[in-house]
């Protein structure tokens, strides 16, 4: 059902928003979207339909079969609609600025229920799964961020026009934000480590601010001299405050701080959300 509902968000953000404005379409829609441009006879939908075929191959020997059966409804259901709805509706061109923000929120949202389903749409969605087994670091927002690029100046080539790709890549960003809130949430939480002869201390405030602390044992590689390092993860405004009392307990300390995405647990966001 979550499916489904959302392979008509993502119909209905590309005949709405994309096709209509000349916004440059990501993935292999948008190479769809390409030769559709070139040859009019070619349906959007069917062209992706078919140039997925070799990715849900690869895709079903990597990562298994149940992705491929719940992917390929997904893929196959999307590109129907696409072709469907266009059949069905003729939009109207909207502003551009306004098509691209909400035509890349739409399908940023329909990206973000079916990777929560364990499904992709193909094309690009299905790389960026792909990649991200060799890169679990990037967020699969990013990943396809950056491979709809690719496809997004191919767009602008064949239109002739670089607003395609400009606006192209503003509905990407938002759909890479939409997609990763969907998947990880709004709560973008900060991770500090601190290295200081006052953990103790510096722990004891920590948890005034109602935050769990981590102590870990390390070795200074030079010195040859062991330590503690304090791990806390806070959220974003916690992080001024934090910084304030390890400089007052002890100015020699060394302190750095990274973003984290899709903290789940005590303080944050229940674990069973995730």
């Amino acid at each position: 059902v979550w499916i489904t509902l959302a392979a008509l968000l993502y119909a209905i953000g590309f005949d709405w928003f994309y096709a209509p404005n000349l916004i440059g379409f990501g993935g292999v829609t948008g190479v769809g979207q390409v030769l559709n441009a070139l040859f009019p006879i070619l349906p959007v939908g069917g062209v992706a339909l078919v140039l997925n075929i070799p990715l849900f191959l690869l895709g079903w020997r990597l990562l298994g079969g149940h992705l491929l059966v719940s992917s390929l409804f997904a893929m196959t259901l999307s590109s129907l609609l696409v072709d469907a709805l266009n059949l069905l509706i003729t939009f109207q061109p909207l502003d551009q600025m306004l098509a691209a923000v909400c035509g890349g929120a739409l399908v940023g949202l329909s990206l973000g229920v079916i990777f929560t389903q364990g499904a992709t749409t193909g094309g690009t969605d299905l790389a960026a799964r792909l990649l991200k087994l060799r890169l679990p670091w990037l967020s699969l927002g990013k990943l396809l961020l950056a491979l709809d690029l690719v496809v997004i100046a191919l767009a602008a080539l064949v239109f002739g026009s670089v607003q395609t790709a400009l606006y192209g890549v503003i509905a990407q960003v938002v759909s890479s934000f939409v997609t990763d809130t969907v998947l990880y949430g709004l709560d973008n939480a900060k991770v500090a480590y601190i290295i200081s002869d006052h953990s103790e201390e510096i722990t004891q405030k920590l948890l005034e601010l109602d935050r769990g602390v981590t102590l870990l044992d390390s070795q200074g590689w030079y010195t040859k001299e062991r330590s503690k390092v304090v791990m806390v993860v806070c959220r974003k405004r916690e992080t001024a405050t934090i910084l304030k009392f390890v400089k007052t307990i002890d100015p020699n300390a060394f302190m750095s701080v990274g973003s984290v995405m899709g903290v789940y647990g005590k303080g944050f966001q229940a674990i069973g959300k995730g």
